[in-house]
Formats: C-alpha cells, sequence, structure tokens
C-alpha cells in the first residue's frame, strides 16, 4: 500500500468537497438541515460537524506531502459518511438527501480512498 496518494489531485479533489461541504454547514442551506433535522440530530450538535469536516479536509489536504495523514482522513471521511447512512436508514429518513448527498459523498470518499490507495 502507498502511505502518499496516487493520483494526489483526487485527494486533492476531496479535500476541497469536504472543505467546500464544512463551509456551507456554518450556515446550513435547506438541504442540509432537512438532512440533520431528518434523521433527528439535535441542532446544538451541529457545530461539531463543522470541525469534523474542517478537520477531515486538512488531514486530507496536508497529507498529499505526508506519508499516511490523507490515508488516515480518507478512511475518517468513509466512516463518517457510513454513519450517516446508517443514521438516515435507521429513521427511514431515505428520500433524495439520503441518495444524492450522503451517498454521493460515500462513493466520492470511497472512490477516492480505493483509486488513491491500491
Amino acid at each position: 500500500m502507498l502511505l502518499l496518494p496516487d493520483p494526489w489531485w483526487l485527494t486533492a479533489l476531496l479535500a476541497a468537497v469536504v472543505l467546500g461541504d464544512a463551509v456551507m454547514s456554518i450556515r446550513p442551506p435547506r438541504f442540509i438541515r432537512d438532512c440533520l433535522n431528518g434523521v433527528h440530530f439535535p441542532r446544538e450538535w451541529w457545530w461539531a460537524l463543522v470541525v469534523i469536516k474542517l478537520l477531515a479536509a486538512g488531514g486530507l489536504a496536508v497529507g498529499v506531502w505526508i506519508p499516511g495523514i490523507a490515508f488516515a482522513a480518507n478512511v475518517g471521511v468513509v466512516c463518517y459518511f457510513i454513519a450517516a447512512a446508517y443514521a438516515h436508514v435507521r429513521v427511514r429518513f431515505v428520500g433524495s438527501e439520503f441518495w444524492v448527498n450522503c451517498l454521493g459523498m460515500l462513493t466520492l470518499a470511497s472512490v477516492v480512498l480505493l483509486v488513491s490507495y491500491l
């Protein structure tokens, strides 16, 4: 297994997408609010998701140059969206937000992990 992502630009793309998600989550647009409310995630904890996403984006970006960091961050992003998918399925909130937002991000993170490190 490689300790640096190859191609590096896929990890950089994922970092940019996760960073964009974090920035949008500061003042969530309706589709993000619908997701969080739909899975009954407490509003007073929404700030924690912003922190998690910022740390993930930072880890992905730094990991392009420091061996192992991007791999760990990418695994974390995959786990985050697996947990999000579980939360959606658990409460049967499986509308378009689930398919597009949650599973879309899970697919992107999984593809980047597989292509960059296999």
